[in-house]
């Protein structure tokens, strides 16, 4: 079934022009369009830790480096690291002759057996907290660079708001008109105060004084000789991922790894771009994981599924059952369409769809665990289009006569149905909601071609 093997086996036409996986596309309630990832606006909601799940601010957030201060990663493998307690013997203050047991901590990797003992770092008295972060040593170069980019975007921001004031040509006429109401005077000043303000920008130059050049390295270190002498112990050595994983210090050995902090995780929110409404908005509270808005295309649009995987042979046709389910609570009715031959170019193959509209039943949760199949008799079948009937699910038959022997057997076509817009609020309860005629493309990779 192409929803739990391969999603991309059949894929929807976005509005945007893009193809997408139903599972993947959301529907606008208000322009009536679907939508992906690419052609929606995303918005942050709130940032949070994967592991301790604490939501904080986007301010703290970023003071923070989008890291949290809790939790730790390991630096050999990337799993979270957990802390252990231990026991250890200290002399007793009162008597230095007897010692006294104390409990102390340290962070350990349940996946590779790594721990902060390995690269000498010290227990802690405490559970949570206290573990110091290394220094580095070009932390101030560093910020000095990012305060001066900071003065050369405000200046270049400041330029470019001067150029959108154009000189306008002063009018006699218009003089005269306003020198009679005293107008003449506030505008002088207006202006002037204007001119005043964009000459100080334009005068302003950006203070290098703090930021100390680069010097440029042109004789590097020899390489000691025991690199030619001594074999090189890979073991020790840290890998490529893991250097990357920390690019302030890029560690060499597996010795100088350090914990590193956790990276912090958002909650977002996805923004129609043409209307403007939200297609989905989780909670705000990390731990849950229910939404308030959640619009995507799979409980709104019917799911075409492949029930089975077919057997084609080339220029001859062939039977395959397409399975479309109903995620709405009222009984809608589908129609195939076929898609201009002009405009396809997808279909590696002839497609007979079926010529008559096909209703499908409503989703019914309690129905779902109910063996009894009497849905043909309701709906009255043809067992020529008809395969099955089972709840909300209805298979389908449709002809395909593969063209191309080298190709994979694609097939395109539209896909009509009903959908009720319940987005516009009801005048009464009782009043039904609009029935709104809805046409997506469809695009199917059946497999390749049986080899004879």
């Amino acid at each position: 079934m192409s929803t739990f093997v391969d999603v991309n086996i059949i894929k929807y036409l976005c509005s945007c022009g893009k193809k997408h996986p139903i599972c993947r596309l959301f529907l606008c309630r208000h322009c009536l369009k679907l939508r992906c990832g690419d052609c929606v606006q995303h918005e942050v909601d709130t940032p949070y830790c994967p592991n301790c799940l604490e939501n904080m601010p986007s301010a703290e957030a970023k003071l923070k480096k989008n890291r949290c201060s809790n939790c730790f990663d390991c630096p050999s493998c990337g799993h979270t690291l957990t802390t252990r307690a231990t026991s250890t013997s200290v002399p007793d203050p009162e008597d230095p002759n007897k010692t006294t047991p104390k409990k102390m901590y340290y962070m350990v990797c349940g996946f590779c057996r790594w721990t902060t003992r390995d690269v000498g770092i010290q227990d802690k008295p405490m559970a949570s907290g206290g573990w110091e972060d290394l220094e580095n040593k070009d932390a101030k170069q560093i910020f000095s660079l990012l305060e001066t980019y900071e003065k050369i975007a405000q200046k270049e921001k400041a330029e470019k708001e001067r150029k959108k004031y154009v000189r306008r040509r002063s009018y006699l006429s218009y003089t005269a008109g306003m020198d009679k109401y005293g107008m003449v005077s506030v505008a002088a000043k207006r202006k002037q105060g204007n001119l005043a303000s964009l000459t100080i920008k334009e005068n302003e130059e950006v203070s290098f004084a703090s930021v100390k050049p680069s010097e440029t390295v042109k004789m590097f270190d020899p390489l000691p000789e025991s690199i030619f002498t001594e074999p090189i112990q890979l073991d020790k050595m840290s890998t490529i991922s893991q250097r990357h994983a920390s690019p302030e210090f890029q560690p060499s050995e597996s010795s100088s790894l350090y914990p590193l902090h956790k990276h912090l995780l958002i909650r977002r929110s996805l923004r129609c771009k043409e209307c403007e409404h939200n297609l989905s908005k989780p909670e705000f509270n990390p731990i849950s994981i229910k939404f308030k808005i959640q619009l995507i295309a799979l409980h709104h649009i019917p799911e075409i599924k492949i029930f089975s995987p077919p057997e084609l042979v080339l220029k001859k046709e062939c039977k395959v059952i397409l399975t479309v389910t109903n995620p709405s609570v009222y009984n809608s009715s589908i129609a195939f369409l076929p898609v201009d031959p002009k405009e396809d170019n997808f279909s590696t193959a002839k497609v007979e769809l079926p010529k008559q509209a096909i209703v499908v039943a409503l989703r019914d949760d309690a129905a779902l665990y109910d063996d009894a199949s009497h849905g043909q008799e309701a709906f009255k079948d043809d067992s020529s289009v008809i395969a099955y009937r089972k709840s909300n699910k209805v298979g389908v038959f449709v002809k395909v006569k593969p063209q191309n022997p080298e190709q994979d057997v694609k097939v395109s076509f539209v896909l009509k149905h009903e959908y009720r817009n319940t987005a516009i609020a009801l005048p009464s309860e009782n009043q039904e909601p609009q029935i709104v005629s809805l046409q997506h493309q469809v695009f199917i990779n059946l497999g390749p071609v049986k080899k004879k």
